[in-house]
């Protein structure tokens, strides 16, 4: 469940950062338009102040100067040329052009006539002007506005899928639960007949068939409660990992072949527990899936199947199911925890990908294919 809300909680984070961004960005636009409003309030001012003073003192020339300033803090990019297209007089270029530099700088002048046509006047000569740097903000507005659609409509897509995926989850799960109530009462029943049966047989054969029995009855009745946790928040609890893979490995070695084949199952655990935090009954079926993906990969022939549970220094436990087999084969490693991919011709390809959503999903741990010189290895990597 936690890698499934990190794209929900990324788009989200996303479309407020954008939005935030946005309106930042706009109100820094709208303080650039109060301020060049207020220097051509000023030129206008400055103009009409220039043309009402009739004294013969009047001086047109620091009228102009004031103009200049103006259209210097302004940052609007100018360039004027006399008839012959020599430059007469620049503003706002950027620091690295000087009009020395002929061929730059008749492209930068190019450039200008292309954003906005020149102010030509035969007599004297032409104008040319680039946009400022409010209408050049100005043009990345409808591209905010368009990446904020796009994200709120992919968002809203995505919700929409997640919608029908937890739909349909939630009736995998109502099923499952329903299955697992419906299993009680013939389990409660079968459980009433072996104890019968332990009662009335003679025999060592016979008593060993009943206390098998016993033994796969209880199985049942742990697999009937894991149906009822499907679709629940797992248990965060200590799990002893050696005793965990002591009680699987014995389980699984008293039912492996041994007439045309011998397959031998065994386990592998220091002397003294190595405690994990988990949800027993979720990690045991991790543990079932790779231990029966283990016996059905040696694929009739002899071989042995080692579980082992190692302590990490860091704190924690690696548990390995490691078998003798052929292996993985390279080009296939990828897809083998795909839902879906199987190897065996009447496989649903679903066991390692549940078994690696439960470990990662529901436990924080990582569940990968271990480099081997022989066989296959899967580690179970759990914290402390």
């Amino acid at each position: 469940m936690r890698r499934r809300r990190w794209p929900v909680v990324a788009m989200v984070c996303g479309v407020v950062g954008l939005l935030v961004w946005y309106v930042a960005y706009t109100q820094h636009v709208v303080s650039q338009l109060r301020d060049a409003a207020a220097g051509q309030g000023r030129m206008y001012a400055r103009i009409y102040e220039a043309l009402q003073d009739t004294s013969l003192t009047a001086d047109p020339t620091s009228a102009l100067l004031d103009l200049s300033v103006q259209i210097r803090q302004s940052g609007l990019p100018l360039v004027l040329t006399d008839r012959n297209g020599r430059v007469s007089a620049t503003a706002n270029l950027p620091a690295d052009l000087v009009p020395a530099d002929s061929i730059r700088f008749r492209r930068y002048v190019a450039e200008l006539d292309r954003e906005n046509a020149p102010i030509v006047e035969p007599a004297v000569g032409a104008v040319h002007y680039g946009d400022s740097a409010i209408v050049s903000g100005l043009r990345y507005i409808p591209l905010l506005q368009a990446c904020g659609i796009i994200m709120l409509v992919g968002f809203g897509l995505y919700a929409l899928v997640e919608r029908g995926r937890a739909e349909r989850e939630k009736v995998w799960a109502g099923m499952a639960r329903e299955a697992a109530h419906q299993l009680g009462t013939p389990l409660s029943a079968l459980s009433g007949w072996i104890e019968l049966l332990a009662d009335s047989v003679h025999g060592a054969t016979a008593s060993r068939a009943v206390e098998a029995m016993g033994q796969d009855l209880l199985r049942l009745e742990r697999v009937s409660h894991r149906f009822e946790r499907i679709g629940r928040p797992p248990r965060d609890e200590q799990v002893d990992a050696a005793a965990l893979v002591q009680r699987l490995a014995s389980y699984f070695a008293e039912r492996a072949p041994t007439l045309a084949r011998t397959v031998t199952i065994r386990s592998e655990r220091p002397e003294g527990p190595v405690m994990v935090r988990g949800d027993q009954v979720l990690l045991e079926w991790v543990l079932e899936v790779l231990i029966k993906n283990a016996m059905d990969a040696l694929g009739g022939r002899n071989g042995e199947v080692v579980v082992s549970a190692t302590p990490l220094p860091e704190g924690g436990a690696r548990i390995r199911v490691h078998d003798d087999g052929p292996g993985v084969p390279r080009k296939l490693r990828r897809r083998i925890f795909d839902a879906g991919f199987s190897t065996k011709e009447r496989g649903w390809g679903i066991g390692l990908s549940l078994a690696r959503r439960i470990v990662e999903e529901n436990h924080n741990g990582q569940l990968i294919l271990a480099e081997t010189d022989r066989g296959a290895a899967f580690d179970v990597m759990l914290r402390g």
